[in-house]
């Protein structure tokens, strides 16, 4: 499948990406182009009133409680270090980003690099990767296995050594791997033809589609597995659930079905185009290129650009740091979010200069001096270095250093 991205303009979103007609990444951008018809907008203006229904009051205050702690907590301010091909790397735009240890591995659209000891390494199509283009990345926290989602395959990195797995001689969906995750001796993998699972003490594969799970398509683009519960996002499937104990699968859909108009606020899901999930401390985070989503189990929560501080409704990426906290990869900048309060970080969209917004929980936005911003606009990939953060963009890689308050 060719894929070839040929230039990027901020504060456009997402321009210049061209993809084969009959490709999933078509799909979505297609579907992230839909205009809601006038019929919809009439219903809206009789459904949203009833529609803003309120929690009960328990989970208000629990809410509330949580806002009110986030109030007191000043904002991460951090000093971004920026890697391009001129720093080492292999090609400027970075699917993905994975920190392991001292290590931090980068997916690029043209290898697989390693950072460490401050000079980068990368491995290629020539060591037995799958694919050149790398979208995805996961780690093994037992073995120490670096698994590598690619255009073409999946890869395992294991001591330097790459074994690759391919429809030819495994029982992966298919080779466009969007999504991987290790939990125990299982690989769940996300692709183009639905989900699968690898058992690594056995070698046995397990396929998920339309013939054994809810979804009604088979564009699976994340997938975020603990031992307890494993979360698949699908392209105009929503989100699908499986239960590691029953073995049991849930879905959760938009209640407005595919419409891009919000008529049920907080009701479900804010949209069945979910392209990454996140699944932290019994909480499932779901981003979707009409805004996100957070559920507790019981309640949801969504979060649109009119009503809180996501500098974008098109979300690639979303990464939970605890049943509070989250981070959201645009394509307008990256956002965190701490339960109350919101910070973005980016090029500014008009002059391009570091800027970082601040916008609190009584909706009042704050500029912050800053000097130093993310590579670029499109932020693709998200991880945790203790304190810090590192960022994955169409312009380069980005080492977010938490500075002292």
């Amino acid at each position: 499948m060719k894929f070839a991205i040929e230039t990027l303009l901020g504060n456009e979103g997402l321009r210049g990406f061209w993809f084969p007609t009959h490709s999933p990444e078509r799909r979505r951008m297609d579907g992230a182009r839909k205009i809601v018809c006038g019929v919809a907008v009439l219903l809206a203006c009789g459904l949203v009133a009833a529609a803003q229904t309120q929690a009960p009051g328990a989970h208000q205050a629990k809410v509330a409680q949580a806002a009110t702690s986030a109030q007191h907590a000043p904002l991460p301010r951090f000093r971004f270090e920026n890697f391009t091909t001129a720093n080492g790397l292999p090609d400027n735009h970075v699917y993905a980003v994975l920190v392991d240890g001292e290590r931090i591995w980068a997916g690029t659209e043209n290898g697989l690099a390693v950072y460490e000891n401050h000079a980068w390494k990368t491995y290629t199509t020539k060591d037995g990767l799958a694919h050149r283009a790398v979208l995805t990345l996961a780690l093994d926290k037992h073995t120490g296995d670096v698994w590598a989602g690619t255009m073409g395959g999946l890869s395992r990195i294991s001591g330097g050594r790459i074994d690759t797995y391919t429809q030819l001689n495994s029982g992966l969906s298919n080779d466009v791997v969007y999504g991987v995750s290790v939990v125990g001796e299982e690989v769940w993998v996300a692709t183009a033809a639905g989900g699968c699972r690898l058992n690594l003490r056995s070698g046995q594969w397990t396929l998920y589609n339309e013939r054994n799970t809810p979804m009604n398509e088979i564009w699976v683009y994340g997938v975020s597995a603990t031992a307890t519960k494993v979360y698949y996002a699908v392209w105009g499937s929503g989100v699908l659930e499986y239960d590691q104990q029953t073995g049991r699968w849930d879905k959760y859909d938009d209640p407005d079905g595919e419409t891009e108009m919000v008529l049920f606020k907080d009701q479900g899901l804010i949209h069945e185009i979910v392209t990454s999930v996140s699944f932290v401390d019994n909480i499932l985070w779901a981003a979707t290129y009409f805004g996100g989503s957070r559920y507790d189990g019981r309640y949801w929560h969504n979060f649109l650009t009119k009503d809180s501080g996501l500098p974008s409704n098109f979300i690639n990426v979303i990464k939970g740091v605890d049943a509070n906290r989250c981070w959201f990869g645009t394509d307008k900048g990256l956002a965190y979010y701490d339960g109350a309060n919101w910070a973005v970080y980016r090029p500014s969209l008009t002059t391009g200069k570091p800027e970082m917004t601040v916008r609190d929980a009584q909706g009042k936005t704050t500029p912050v001096a800053v000097t130093t911003a993310p590579a670029h606009n499109y932020v693709l990939g998200i991880d945790f270095a203790g304190d810090d953060v590192w960022v994955a963009t169409a312009k380069g890689l980005s080492h977010g250093i938490r500075q002292k308050q």
